[in-house]
């Protein structure tokens, strides 16, 4: 009997988790529709857009294309979370300082890393990590970490299938199928908190991302995201569809040639929750935390191209309008090395690619950017968390602090970018 293909568990996990966030939030549910029928107008109108995704396998995954965020309380949660989507064939690529901008975690997203699984199921977690040592209060900290060192976010059985599947290089079916159901178990929402309306409210007054951390059984999916064609076209429709979305859109501005990420979402909801308490009655309260999200992906730049879109970002931030400075033209992105493309057609004799593009024999294509932002991720993050952005925690990034927790070093994001690129090169040149 062969194992399950770790794309096909993925596929079939991402459809589960879009079923059960469907079923938690039903907001979703409509954005999913909204973002699948203006997909469909994007592709009928631009012809030319949507053979370049039947050429590179992307018009498959589209429809199906989700990324989740989720937000972990320990080392030991993040160690594990690493071998649970490992069954899945996701790895950890990039590291994500968000302390910077006023959001107590590092991040990474784990994600399919070649190209072929990337089209069978591109589904990526970002995955935040508490930094406890940002809590000012060393009496709350030292609860906060009572309280999560004492959970476990995966069922008993689902580590059995993590470890079964460890020691055999695989599932089969029957097992695929139960870490499927099992896995979901730990991003379900649950409405009741595992600590006291008092505790809750000193986590709040801390930070409001640290009491949706701490304050409940597990790291429940706080969003989904479907990938758009035109993000704009959808930030316009939400209202029209019963969504209030967040009012700006984060990442670069509206391109002809995208690059990177943008993102926007609607608003947390205001959701009912309960208390335990020492009389045994549960205690009514609110949380705000979970939200849906929306995306379009561009051309994933190489270092000097992101360098330069760093530089404009920043003198954007600074009130300067400097964004035109980013060619907005496929060819001149190529030539002048700023971003990354997959070449396909016929061989190339003697590496001759610009004369075979030329004559029209090769195709260059943009490498969609797989990876996230972190000014757009903790932007997104402030703007649902309900308050005001906050000041940067006055740290530096630690990678390998981060590093240390999960048990791996992160991939570069680059160098697997490079991969793709020249292994397509690579296929034509004789």
């Amino acid at each position: 009997m062969t194992f399950v293909p770790a794309d096909s568990i993925r596929a079939s996990f991402s459809a589960a988790m879009s079923e059960m966030y469907r079923q938690e939030v039903p907001q979703y549910g409509t954005l999913l529709k909204l973002v699948d029928d203006s997909n469909s107008a994007v592709l009928a109108r631009d012809p030319a857009l949507a053979a370049a995704m039947r050429r590179t396998g992307e018009s498959e995954r589209l429809a199906g294309e989700r990324h989740g965020a989720i937000r972990l309380g320990t080392a030991a949660e993040l160690a594990l979370i690493r071998r649970a989507f490992a069954v899945m064939g996701m790895q950890a690529v990039g590291y994500y300082d968000l302390a910077a901008a006023g959001v107590p975690v590092h991040s990474t997203a784990f994600r399919p890393i070649d190209q072929a699984s990337l089209n069978a199921n591109p589904f990526r977690v970002f995955t935040s990590l508490l930094r406890l040592e940002l809590v000012e209060d060393q009496r709350l900290r030292a609860e906060a970490a009572a309280i999560l060192d004492a959970r476990r976010i995966v069922t008993p059985r689902a580590l059995a299938l993590i470890e079964q599947a460890e020691r055999n290089g695989g599932l089969h079916r029957a097992g695929a199928d139960d870490f499927v159901a099992e896995l979901l178990e730990t991003f379900r929402w649950h409405a009741a908190a595992t600590v006291s309306a008092e505790t809750y409210g000193h986590l709040l007054d801390a930070h409001r991302l640290i009491a949706d951390v701490v304050s409940f059984r597990g790291p429940h999916i706080n969003h989904l995201t479907p990938r758009t064609l035109d993000i704009d076209a959808v930030q316009a429709a939400m209202p029209d569809h019963g969504i209030s979305p967040k009012e700006t859109i984060e990442g670069p501005p509206r391109r002809a040639c995208p690059v990177l990420l943008r993102q926007t979402s609607f608003k947390a909801l205001d959701e009912p929750i309960i208390f335990p308490s020492a009389s045994g009655e549960p205690v009514p309260g609110r949380h705000t935390a979970r939200f849906g999200e929306v995306e379009q992906r561009g051309v994933a730049l190489k270092r000097k191209g992101r360098a330069l879109y760093d530089e404009l970002l920043a003198a954007s931030r600074a009130g300067q309008d400097r964004f035109d400075e980013l060619p907005d033209d496929w060819d001149v992105l190529r030539r002048q090395g700023m971003a990354f493309f997959r070449y396909s057609g016929s061989s190339v004799r003697h590496g001759n690619v610009e004369a075979a593009i030329s004559a029209g024999d090769i195709v260059a294509d943009p490498i969609i950017y797989e990876d996230f932002l972190p000014v757009s991720a903790a932007g997104i993050f402030q703007s649902n968390l309900g308050e005001e952005a906050r000041g940067a925690y006055g740290v530096q990034a630690n990678q390998d602090m981060f590093e240390a927790a999960l048990g791996t070093p992160v991939l570069d994001e680059f160098v697997l970018y490079e991969a793709i690129e020249g292994r397509s090169l690579a296929a034509l040149t004789v």
